[in-house]
């Protein structure tokens, strides 16, 4: 291949779904055209933002505190040096030497286990096994919701390598790399649990979810008027999944109800002209006014003249404080 029929490719063949690509390439033009996969891994992981993030992070939490402490090393702001006096070469190799067998040492006592997020086992997930995860995962993180336009998605085990969790569809879930870095080898929370099945028989709206009579609806959430409305068009968006507080809801709930809000919100809007600003909100316990238990937002449309005077706005729920 050509210099200009590879500079075509990157410019107008290459379709991108991460950096992976581009990486690669750059990486074998750093190291002379040619590189073994441990050396082009290495060359990923120096490009891993989230992996430097990491381990900034735990460098300031334990190594770096420890060993100031003792007096190994100094610290001023970012700059961290040995609080030593020159070393000669022969000193330099003694004491990499001796860090090495340390390492060594724990490594065999301990196993690569110590790796919390590198330890692999023997199956690797295959591209058939990624597509169908992600597809019953709909393009979104099980945690926070993000999609891959927001964030990278990984395939993450639920029970962790480290514990002998197993690259099987029963123990893998879709995460984003931000939830995926952050969760650790110690939690086994099946995330995609959080939302499947958890209705109320006797509730009244989870009964409207099953019953299909929704104004707009998504994977996680819905809207239906409200039954007592505070003016026309006061709807109410519903997420599926039963529970009371507010305060409860999941990211990816939290993004669905959202969505629906600002659809709902502008087929108001084009539906009457006569709209001219909204109040939304939710009541989050009983002496805040609620009443049924099963989290709904408000959206409240607002007309000018449908109240003498609408300073204060939400602020209306203890009367006495609405004006200020």
């Amino acid at each position: 291949m050509t210099f200009t029929e590879l500079r075509d490719f990157v410019v107008s063949t290459m379709r991108m779904s991460h950096i992976y690509q581009p990486l690669l390439i750059k990486s074998l033009i750093e190291s002379g055209g040619i590189a073994t996969v441990r050396q082009l891994a290495t060359f990923f992981l120096s490009s891993d933002e989230s992996q430097i993030l990491y381990y900034e992070k735990r460098l300031k939490e334990m190594p770096i505190k420890v060993l100031s402490k003792h007096g190994i090393i100094a610290r001023e702001g970012e700059l961290v040096s040995l609080n030593t006096k020159k070393l000669t070469l022969e000193q330099k190799a003694e004491l990499k030497k001796l860090c090495e067998q340390k390492i060594q040492e724990y490594i065999a006592s301990r196993g690569l286990k110590i790796w919390d997020y590198s330890l692999l086992d023997d199956t690797l997930t295959d591209d058939k096994l990624r597509f169908r995860l992600l597809r019953e995962a709909k393009g979104r993180c099980a945690l926070c919701g993000t999609t891959k336009d927001d964030r990278p998605l990984d395939v993450d085990h639920i029970i962790p390598r480290s514990k002998g969790g197993k690259t099987e569809y029963e123990n893998l879930q879709v995460l984003c790399s931000k939830c995926n870095r952050t969760k650790r080898d110690t939690d086994d929370t099946d995330f995609r649990k959080i939302i499947e099945g958890d209705h109320k028989e006797d509730c009244i709206f989870c009964k409207k979810v099953k019953g299909g009579k929704a104004l707009l609806e998504n994977d996680y959430a819905y809207a239906t008027l409200d039954g007592y409305p505070v003016s026309e068009g006061h709807t109410l968006i519903i997420p599926k999944r039963h529970f009371a507080d507010y305060f409860d809801i999941t990211h990816r709930e939290h993004a669905a109800v959202h969505d629906i809000m600002r659809i709902r919100r502008k087929d108001l809007l084009r539906g009457d002209s006569r709209i001219e600003g909204f109040n939304t909100g939710a009541n989050s316990g009983e002496v805040a006014g609620q009443t049924i238990w099963h989290c709904h937002i408000h959206l409240i449309p607002r007309r000018k003249g449908d109240t003498p005077n609408p300073r204060g706005g939400v602020r209306g729920v203890i009367p006495d404080r609405m004006s200020y």
